[in-house]
């Protein structure tokens, strides 16, 4: 499988153009729809999108007229293993930056928008944003293979294995918060 990085918009957001057996995916299509389409010359048999930020879904009206082709995303695809085309990948649903946040996983390979960043994870500030949601995806995926390649919604690639550590940090937090809570105040915070 051959992934081609598109960045696009005002907030540098990824597109990921996948390309395999002369048939193309695109995933998170988020503005200058031309500078997308100028780097795809395969048939394009879906658009994938890992959560409905502005940033994101930009140019998505444009290129789904230009290719009239599927739009895919947590309310038409299951949460397992999936087949479009050529493609066969897997659904991992990761709450927390929004809520209707999914990540997908090719092979080795984890789509994930603004769930994990090189360093760091997305907001879960926003509306729909939740840190406990955060920190169930969070648990979810440090359970996956380290070697995983992330590709995140804006910024440089990297693996889980790079960002185990500061992900793991994420998940204590919460649990220091929560004991300074019912020491301080006799109460439990969920």
């Amino acid at each position: 499988m051959e992934i081609k990085t598109v960045v696009v918009g005002s907030l540098q957001t990824n597109c990921y153009i996948l390309t395999k057996n002369n048939q193309t995916l695109i995933i998170d299509p988020g503005d200058e729809p031309n500078k997308i389409i100028n780097e795809i010359n395969q048939e394009v048999i879906g658009i994938l999108i890992t959560h409905y930020h502005f940033d994101h879904i930009g140019a998505l009206t444009t290129i789904k007229e230009k290719y009239n082709c599927p739009i895919y995303d947590i309310s038409n695809l299951k949460e397992d293993i999936n087949t479009i085309g050529s493609f066969t990948f897997k659904v991992i649903k990761t709450p927390g930056h929004k809520s209707d946040l999914v990540s997908y996983l090719f092979d080795k390979n984890l789509f994930c928008g603004d769930f994990i960043f090189k360093g760091s994870i997305g907001r879960y500030d926003l509306p729909s944003g939740n840190f406990q949601e955060m920190q169930k995806s969070i648990s979810q995926i440090i359970n996956y293979d380290q070697d995983i390649i992330i590709y995140p919604g804006h910024g440089s690639k990297t693996t889980l294995k790079e960002e185990i550590n500061n992900l793991i940090s994420y998940l204590w937090i919460r649990m220091i918060i929560n004991n300074l809570f019912i020491k301080l105040y006799k109460i439990k915070i969920d």
